[in-house]
């Protein structure tokens, strides 16, 4: 006699419905790209094109801005050593930036909301600075009072530092293991909240999900260990309202276990692509809005059982 074994989701597991779980874990690879809002544009692309796509679009709107003689204002994530590419663009067709404003969407903070200085090493500041600002020539760097990022004297503030130079032209962002946006986490208290006012939600220190912990155990800085007991507690982080008032978004899904078929995007991808828009699942929001989103095959592959694999 066949038997059936069933149970709900942890609760420690943010979006917990079943129904709309196993609907989302079942939609094809051919199916991905399928959405009612024409303006949220899906887009599946070779692994290897995903990087070339966030570096190439970063370099034109910095060189158009320039050429053109105006400001470029962009909200940049979780920094990486793909940021060195765009600096060798910049470097290599002398662009000068004088004109580019940054502002970092995400900084770890402590126990007690300390954020953490430029000057801390596992620090997404620190990173921003050393593969991107650092990077450009000198003579073509913006002052660095255009490199902005959140520390306690103005996190109170960072939301309206955005909203005063006329709103971000660009948010690039990508989905964590939560469907978090920036450090915009479902199972925050700090962004507890029914979805319109959430969507109004500005700047804050929250308290991160014991998942981003996980995941962000696995990055270099951190010693590519499990180590979630080196991952800082809490971060500050822009809020939805900052994404929604940006003139553009590029949403980016190809995070892989250092380019292995193992990926914990996979399903939070295909949620926050098809399933309920909810603060349950903050990066969702973008299917309200119009976004570009990029998808690596690795993230777009079929979510099957593999029998053979174990750890």
């Amino acid at each position: 006699m066949d038997t059936q074994f069933t149970y709900s989701p942890s609760k420690w597991v943010p979006f917990r419905d079943k129904a709309v779980l196993e609907k989302v874990r079942n939609i094809k690879r051919e199916d991905l790209t399928n959405h009612p809002n024409p303006k949220f544009k899906i887009k599946i692309v070779k692994d290897d094109e995903a990087e070339f796509i966030f570096v190439t679009d970063m370099f034109y709107r910095i060189k158009t801005a320039s050429d053109n003689d105006r400001k470029v204002v962009l909200i940049l994530p979780n920094p990486v050593p793909s940021y060195s590419k765009v600096a060798y663009l910049i470097n290599k067709f002398q662009v000068s930036c004088k004109k580019l404003n940054v502002f970092a969407m995400d900084e770890y903070a402590n126990e007690n909301g300390v954020i953490a200085p430029e000057n801390w090493r596992q620090g997404f500041v620190h990173a921003m600075m050393n593969y991107f600002y650092y990077q450009i020539d000198e003579r073509l760097r913006p002052p660095k009072s255009q490199f902005q990022a959140p520390n306690n004297s103005n996190i109170n503030d960072y939301g309206k530092m955005i909203a005063d130079m006329g709103g971000a032209d660009m948010c690039y962002s990508g989905p964590g293991w939560t469907g978090h946006l920036a450090f915009i986490e479902p199972d925050a208290p700090e962004f507890d909240a029914p979805l319109e006012e959430w969507k109004k939600m500005g700047p804050r220190i929250v308290t991160l999900s014991p998942f981003t912990l996980a995941q962000n155990s696995l990055h270099g800085s951190f010693g590519m260990s499990g180590d979630i007991a080196l991952v800082p507690p809490k971060a500050a982080t822009i809020g939805p309202a900052e994404v929604i008032a940006s003139k553009a978004r590029l949403e980016m899904h190809a995070l892989s276990v250092h380019q292995t078929a193992t990926a914990w995007q996979r399903l939070i991808s295909r949620l926050v692509l098809h399933g309920p828009v909810t603060p349950l699942v903050p990066s969702s929001i973008h299917q309200l809005l119009e976004t570009d989103c990029i998808v690596s095959e690795t993230i777009a592959r079929n979510i099957e059982p593999d029998w053979e694999k174990g750890y």
